[in-house]
């Protein structure tokens, strides 16, 4: 007797959070161009089963960070309910923006690359990303905390550059800077 189709979906849909999560994990480790035998391995699957959900690189990456993107969007608004001050909660969103940008080795050069798939991921992070961190700017600018003339973008770009990594220039080193330059947008009391 075969499975209902409910059981189906849910088993699918099981098989595609794994591979997303392992392909997550691998890209942070490795960068998006890791093998896809590495991710299929980590998530338990073969290398078919990845394909099949995901036909092309770029569809993998595009979906692995489609997620994050969504949760960085969507911690904005939470911190500003959940924070002190709206300048404390655009320090907590900077931070987990630069997480999010730190741990994505090769997702510049991806972005850059010319592939029509991996378009669409920036066209994703600037329509979803900037308007969340101007939400935290309008508050911040509101509650008088923020030096006129800071734009999202802007801020956003200035973070993003902030947090390319090399060899004398890691993680600790981005978060510092990305701390002062967050110093520096705050108006004086």
């Amino acid at each position: 007797m075969p499975e209902p189709v409910g059981v189906r979906q849910a088993q699918a849909q099981r098989t595609r959070s794994g591979v997303l999560s392992a392909a997550s994990a691998v890209f942070v480790d490795q960068g998006v161009q890791a093998p896809i035998r590495d991710i299929a391995e980590r998530a338990g699957v073969g290398v078919g089963t990845i394909y099949r959900n995901f036909p092309t690189r770029a569809d993998l990456v595009t979906a692995v960070y489609r997620h994050q993107i969504d949760t960085c969007t969507a911690l904005a608004p939470r911190l500003l309910e959940e924070s002190a001050s709206p300048f404390t909660a655009l320090t907590r969103w900077a931070d987990a923006f630069v997480e999010f940008l730190v741990t994505k080795h090769g997702l510049s050069a991806a972005l850059g690359s010319g592939d029509p798939g991996l378009e669409k991921l920036h066209a994703l992070m600037l329509d979803t990303l900037v308007p969340a961190c101007a939400t935290l700017l309008d508050a911040c600018a509101d509650a008088d905390e923020l030096s006129p003339g800071i734009t999202a973008y802007t801020l956003m770009r200035a973070i993003g550059n902030l947090c390319i990594t090399g060899p004398d220039y890691d993680r600790d080193d981005a978060e510092h800077m990305v701390a002062t330059l967050l110093a520096g947008c705050r108006r004086e009391a």
